[in-house]
């Protein structure tokens, strides 16, 4: 099992408003007990992660998304390799609303042996992918690395913004 921690106030909004997510549960009937709302509130936000993933491509009959206290996902199962699974996990944290990621299992590379883990990079106020590129891949001139380890959630790679999570590829 591996947790990572994200930015909560950070990324991509998908789940509504909160305005909105405050009005769902009125159109509920009275009698609907407070639990019920809670859950329909979850499975409304499982669904909106679960669209996102599939709008990024990065959908696996494999893996199974819940969550839990409403900003942490947890992933079950396995991602059909280290790439996709790190690109899940980022994925999943840059939406707005989501603390933590968490696997339900530990990650398990081809041959069985455990995988290594993943390097991320939160991005800071100014910060640009040349200047990451040099911290961790040694020059500067390598921030397509960075770019092309993100996409399909990069789409240009003057687009970061502080508090989002990227993929640093390893190798």
């Amino acid at each position: 099992m591996a947790i990572w921690d994200f930015v909560k106030d950070a990324g991509k909004s998908i789940f509504g408003s909160e305005a909105q997510a405050a009005e769902a549960p009125k159109t509920a009937p009275a009698a609907a007990p407070a639990a019920a709302a809670q859950d329909s509130d979850t499975d409304r936000k499982v669904a909106a992660l679960k669209k996102e993933l599939a709008d990024l491509g990065l959908t696996a009959k494999d893996v199974h998304l819940t969550l839990r206290g409403g900003d942490t996902v947890i992933i079950k199962g396995q991602a059909r390799d280290q790439e996709t699974l790190e690109k899940l996990i980022v994925a999943l944290g840059n939406i707005k609303g989501i603390a933590h990621v968490e696997l339900a299992e530990a990650p398990v590379a081809a041959g069985g042996t455990a995988a290594k883990p993943p390097v991320f990079h939160t991005v800071k106020k100014g910060e640009t992918l040349s200047q990451i590129a040099a911290h961790y891949l040694g020059k500067a001139g390598r921030y397509p690395e960075i770019f092309e380890a993100n996409k399909p959630m990069l789409t240009d790679p003057d687009k970061i913004y502080p508090g989002q999570t990227l993929r640093i590829p390893q190798g």
